[in-house]
């Protein structure tokens, strides 16, 4: 017999033949109501809970297990007054946010103009003024509700983002993607636009709020696209069980016995009993609490109720969860704007015009585990014109927004399947086209490092470089150049692995990453490592220069968040927050921290790295030398330069110094409330 699932019941229900639903389709069907995304949420539900009482029952009767009742748990998971002074000319040069795509702004807590930094944290937005570097101070502290998380900047407007309620002990940013999920932290989102054409004393002008909490968002001129995801696990507030408590024959008193014939069968009455009457209360649920919402300030007359226009449901119903890019003006008044797909979230990447989530998903009728759906939305500089265009599948999964990019309409993804050290563990790079609904498959190549999986990507152009790790760093060169005809030009075996590689210039990679011990099978990761790479021949890749710093346990948020991690080209001058710990070796931790703060180098293709000096900061109280490779953490979160001028960033104080005397104070700024 053959089982329909929630979206052939749905397809039906729209009067679309599918013959065809056995067989896995990535595109994603239109919504006709909010009716139409409830009656799937809820069947979603009802099978995901049918599952759940379905192992239930194997294991009663397998004699597995003490269960008590529980609930779902499976969740996805102001300022002061003042008139501005004139100022001095402002600097000449400096840096910005490190942003993967020129012209795609990417939010972050901290955002500077060469005259002001401007700070989303510790409750409130905080203006600073930073110029002349000596005169730094805080301009204006505006207390918010909520928890700020990041902003974005345009001449006189500021939209800062704040997450609302408790959330989940589990969730929060991910932004690596190795060992954490996209899947948010369960708040949800306020965006507020604040005029700041006085910087003393900022003006809220409008409040929008999402009922998802903050994955990213990206801005294109003035139009900023957000990307929420709101967990629809609603059900889990209707107290629904999945396991029975037999006052008879109870498995807490009879741990690992197989329940005799009788109380198997009446156990499955009470199992079924319990399946009907949760399927009641999924069924009888409110429907406006299974949706989306969306309430704007600058709309009043709009009622607050779910918004399910440009709403699509997942062939794939593994996830209960809506993933919805929002897109609003700051400068300018209209309506926002919003497309959403009844999917968990995933990693993103936005060029100008398209933005792109790629879905990680179990397939219970595949071989492999790791498959990825890919959506991709159409954005522009005009927040009303963002719509869901196609989707495609690929296999692996994404480790995060640098293993895709766009390319006259291309879209190239580079994914692994399976996790190091399996043997079955392998990569791809995988090049899809736009045709119709469908993201097409038109270009592939595979087979890439088996036994080894993706640490770090970098798109240029016609060409991908991707670093894969088991006990060995092989830096991979490829040819994009013919969309159809993927090419691996070269490749470099050597210790350690990178998580981030950057364009030091047209012909060289400047990357952060691991040092590692070889063990023969396997590798401990050590040290932190800078490398130079020298990729002008693509088939012969040559490492150039390399640097260590500290023993394993040291740590840097350039690691796992390319935001923190500052190239000054003008200048020749790479900073990166830094924890170093010394005494390790060999898969033991180092356990004396030598320097808490950030570490500013000289790079050149010439030279290499040379350490140029240090800016101390308090050891923070979640830094320790005791870090895994991918929980990578620092006092220091951020830098950036003005002319000859350091700025870095904890979440306690803001420093400055000269790049000339980095070990003599000029200005610190309190951040603390």
């Amino acid at each position: 017999m053959r089982r329909f699932t929630p979206f052939a019941l749905l397809l039906a229900a729209c009067g679309v033949d599918d013959s065809s639903t056995a067989t896995f389709s990535a595109r994603l069907l239109p919504m006709a109501s909010c009716g139409d995304a409830a009656v799937y949420m809820k069947g979603v539900a009802i099978e995901r809970m049918n599952t759940r009482i379905d192992e239930a029952i194997a294991s009663y009767e397998r004699g597995e297990g003490c269960y008590r009742s529980y609930e779902d748990g499976d969740a996805s998971g102001s300022g002061g007054g003042g008139t501005q002074q004139p100022q001095p000319p402002a600097p000449t040069t400096g840096t910005g946010t490190n942003n993967q795509v020129s012209g795609v702004d990417e939010a972050d807590f901290i955002k500077n103009d060469g005259q002001y930094i401007y700070l989303a944290q510790n409750g409130a937005l905080r203006i600073v003024d930073s110029w002349p570097a000596d005169q730094t101070h805080a301009v204006s502290t505006t207390k918010l509700d909520g928890e700020p998380r990041k902003l974005f900047v345009e001449g006189n407007k500021a939209l800062v983002y704040v997450a609302l309620g408790d959330g989940n002990s589990y969730g929060g940013e991910c932004t690596y993607g190795y060992d954490c999920d996209f899947s948010g932290d369960g708040t949800s989102t306020r965006l507020l636009v604040f005029d700041i054409t006085d910087r003393a004393a900022p003006v809220l002008e409008r409040q929008v709020d999402l009922a998802g909490s903050l994955i990213t968002a990206r801005r294109v001129g003035t139009a900023v696209h957000t990307v929420v995801t709101k967990a629809t696990n609603a059900f889990q507030q209707l107290g629904l069980d999945y396991y029975i408590e037999d006052p008879v024959f109870d498995l807490c008193s009879y741990p690992g016995t197989k329940p005799p014939l009788q109380f198997r069968l009446r156990a499955r009455t009470l199992y079924n009993q319990l399946r009907t009457e949760n399927a009641r209360k999924i069924n009888t649920q409110v429907e406006n609490t299974l949706l989306p919402w969306i309430t704007d300030s600058a709309e009043p007359a709009e009622p607050t109720g779910p918004s399910c226009d440009d709403l699509y449901a997942s062939s794939i119903p593994d996830g209960t969860a809506y993933t919805s890019i929002v897109s609003v003006d700051m400068l300018h008044p209209g309506p926002v704007k919003a497309a959403t797909i009844i999917s968990r979230p995933g990693a993103v990447y936005a060029s100008a015009d398209a933005l792109y989530i790629a879905v990680a998903h179990s397939w219970q009728d595949a071989t492999s585990d790791d498959k990825s759906t890919i959506h991709k939305f159409r954005i522009s500089e005009i927040a009303g014109q963002t719509k869901y265009l196609a989707s495609g599948a690929v296999e692996g999964r994404a480790l995060n927004q640098f293993a895709m990019d766009e390319k006259d309409g291309y879209l190239r993804i580079a994914t692994t399947d399976g996790h190091a050290p399996s043997p079955d563990a392998v990569s791809y790079m995988t090049v899809l086209n736009e045709v119709g609904d469908d993201l097409v498959q038109v270009g592939q190549i595979d087979g890439i490092a088996p036994s080894e999986d993706i640490r770090s990507v970098r798109f240029d152009g016609t060409r991908a470089f991707v670093v894969t790790f088991k006990k060995t760093d092989p830096l991979f060169a490829f040819d994009l150049s013919d969309p159809r005809n993927v090419v691996k030009l070269g490749e470099l075996k050597i210790p350690g692995f990178s998580t981030y590689m950057h364009m030091l210039d047209d012909t060289h990679l400047l990357t952060i990453g691991y040092d590692a011990d070889d063990h023969g099978s396997f590798a401990y990761f050590d040290g932190v490592m800078l490398q130079i790479f020298d990729v002008s021949d693509m088939t012969a890749p040559a490492l150039t220069h390399k640097h260590i710093i500290g023993t394993r346990g040291s740590s840097s948020e350039a690691l796992t968040n390319h935001l923190a991690f500052t190239w000054y080209p003008e200048y020749g001058l790479l900073s990166i927050p830094m924890t170093v710990c010394e005494g390790g070796n060999d898969g033991t931790y180092g356990q004396t921290m030598t320097f808490n703060g950030l570490m500013v180098f000289n790079a050149s293709v010439a030279g290499g790295f040379a350490e140029h000096g240090r800016v101390q900061h308090a050891v923070a109280p979640d830094v320790s030398c005791g870090n895994w490779w991918t929980d990578a953490s620092s006092s220091v979160k951020r830098s950036m330069f003005l002319d000859q001028f350091v700025y870095s960033v904890s979440d306690a104080e803001l420093k400055v110094r000269d790049v000339g005397a980095l070990g003599t104070e000029i200005v610190t700024v309190p951040l603390t409330p």
